[in-house]
């Protein structure tokens, strides 16, 4: 363990499952830099940081598209110097998509926005972390992924099929920044209870599909992710990477 100061990034951090990974994190001591993306995300992004600091935690908030490398620099920059070098990255940020389109239905353009954000901005946060976290310290990446990887859930063929790269990205890392001491997993969260579910249609008519498909007869929240992340980034982790940890409620099983 290094004795200089280490942080935790926390990308799509203003709301939702990335709110509640940032202020456990806080709460298990980590300075937090709490990534948005739009203005309209920043007043949310506010809240968490004031949350935190509130708690006696440490945060500061970054806008940033992570699918643009220029924008990952800078952010990566900023918040080495302003909370210390980071030792944990999690890789939350993510367009998702309420509607059910087909394969058939997607062009290009709306495959590459979910994919640019999806994948292309996990890889870059994934670079921008190798190079300004120190080794010698406790590292950990997770990304974030969905369970619509495992049961193939129809429609949305574009995130599914970026979700699916994370599993086999963080694999490879796994093995390839292993021997610097940089493990790195993925989550695959089930059906999660948040502010946005109304965007999927008949939010009762979704919990009864949901609690009817899981073995688990309670509603996920994000603090059920949160806490596979603590876990995760702990010592008490510190024997297990490349591994990708379903968070369902025993809705799919690997």
């Amino acid at each position: 363990m290094t004795s200089s100061p280490t942080s935790a990034v926390v990308t799509g951090a203003s709301r939702n499952i990335g709110a509640a990974i940032a202020l456990r994190l806080a709460a298990d001591g980590f300075p937090v830099a709490i990534n948005y993306y739009s203005e309209r995300e920043k007043s949310d992004a506010l809240d968490v940081q004031s949350e935190i600091r509130s708690a006696g935690g440490n945060a500061e908030i970054y806008q940033c598209d992570v699918s643009k490398s220029d924008q990952v620099e800078e952010m990566f920059a900023a918040l080495t110097a302003d909370l210390g070098a980071p030792s944990v990255l999690v890789n939350n940020a993510a367009t998702s998509v309420a509607s059910a389109i087909t394969f058939r239905e997607i062009d290009e353009a709306a495959w590459d926005e979910v994919t640019d954000t999806n994948l292309k901005g996990v890889f870059l946060c994934c670079k921008a972390f190798d190079k300004y976290s120190i080794q010698g310290s406790f590292r950990s990446i997770i990304n974030i992924s969905s369970i619509r990887v495992s049961i193939g859930m129809e429609g949305n063929s574009h995130y599914t099929a970026a979700k699916a790269a994370l599993i086999g990205l963080g694999r490879v890392l796994a093995r390839e920044l292993g021997p610097s001491e940089i493990r790195v997993n993925s989550i695959l969260p089930g059906a999660i209870t948040t502010l946005d579910q109304a965007a999927y249609g008949d939010v009762a008519a979704l919990h009864r599909m949901i609690l009817d498909s899981q073995s688990l007869k309670r509603l996920g929240m994000p603090v059920d992710i949160a806490n596979v992340v603590a876990f995760l980034v702990s010592p008490d982790a510190a024997f297990i990477t490349g591994q990708s940890i379903l968070c369902d409620g025993g809705w799919a099983f690997q």
